[in-house]
């Protein structure tokens, strides 16, 4: 989710779940010990729970960025061993790691003794040359074992460094939850989340009979309304009755606040375009920001209006129908 799940997008997704617990883009280590460090950390408090999400494979850089989470409130540190990345993959961060589960474990001891946070693993089930459920049990074991790492987040698809992008790593391998299903039962006493594929509560739902976490990237992402029941069907809280406008009148604040400190509404508008997705007017929303959200002077009533614009639409499509009824 690199350059999607920004703090402005995490902030909005939180609008509409306050029990999921939200991830950083994967930062790397050189980013945040040689980089601009506020850029890449900085989060408003509404977010949390909250977890940064970290590339790396240098133990003691590894825990010199757990200190710093902690220290900047996050509520846990994940490691990613499942990018599939040209770009991360020459500098030994991401899912090349599954071949080198003794560094990982290295890394993850690390940074448990740097912090008090939750330091969690999210992995591959397997990679080139290694896509086995024996290789990956022994994988996952081994990091245990040797970092005392409990939980583990497995993206159900291998990954295939050499040949497929990592838009076609999410796509063309092939989904194997059974395989994380049988890690489940091979190391109950593990925590194992699964990842990849999954479009809806009710697909959420069957996969907590077999495992006890889901993660949702891109689904989450694309039709962010899906949040919308999580807080209800899983963890049983009434959030009571309430519409996507509801949801975007609370964004105006935030989306004022950030524009006044010179964002531009580019940058917050372009995670809000699929909150109508499937929904009459949803076409029109897209359409009026991708169209002019981008432009000079850009703000918020370039948001009234895209509402406006949805609006109008749903108002036609429901006169439309009823004339057809009437009919």
């Amino acid at each position: 989710m690199m350059d999607w799940t920004d703090r402005h997008c995490r902030y909005f997704l939180r609008l509409l779940s306050q029990k999921t617990l939200l991830y950083t883009e994967m930062v790397t280590t050189g980013a945040l010990l040689h980089g601009d460090r506020h850029r890449h950390l900085r989060y408003h408090p509404a977010e949390l729970p909250l977890a940064l999400q970290l590339g790396g494979s240098n133990p003691a850089d590894l825990a010199a960025c757990a200190r710093i989470a902690e220290v900047e409130g996050y509520s846990e540190v994940n490691l990613n061993v499942g990018c599939p990345s040209d770009r991360v993959q020459n500098n030994m961060i991401g899912a090349c790691l599954m071949a080198h589960p003794q560094l990982v474990a290295d890394c993850v001891a690390a940074m448990r003794a740097a912090t008090t946070l939750p330091v969690t693993v999210k992995c591959r089930t397997g990679i080139d040359g290694i896509d086995s459920e024996e290789e990956l049990a022994g994988f996952i074991t081994r990091v245990a074992q040797g970092s005392g790492c409990t939980t583990f987040i497995i993206h159900a698809r291998i990954a295939i460094l050499q040949g497929l992008s990592p838009k076609e790593n999410r796509e063309i391998p092939p989904l194997n939850y059974p395989r994380v299903h049988r890690i489940k039962q091979l190391l109950p006493g593990l925590e194992i989340i699964i990842n990849g594929g999954i479009r809806s509560i009710d697909d959420t739902l069957l996969q907590l009979q077999h495992v006890d976490g889901v993660m949702v990237g891109r689904e989450a992402y694309h039709n962010p309304w899906i949040l919308n029941d999580v807080d209800t069907r899983l963890f049983g809280c009434e959030t009571g009755s309430r519409t996507r406008e509801d949801i975007l009148q609370l964004y105006l604040p935030y989306a004022a606040h950030q524009l006044e400190e010179g964002v531009a509404l580019k940058h917050m508008s372009r995670h809000l375009l699929g909150l109508f997705h499937g929904q009459s007017g949803g076409k029109q929303f897209r359409r009026y920001l991708s169209e002019h959200a981008h432009l000079p002077g850009a703000d918020l009533a370039t948001l009234h209006a895209a509402i406006a614009a949805t609006r109008k639409s749903s108002w036609r499509a429901e006169q439309t129908h009823a004339s057809l009824v009437s009919e």
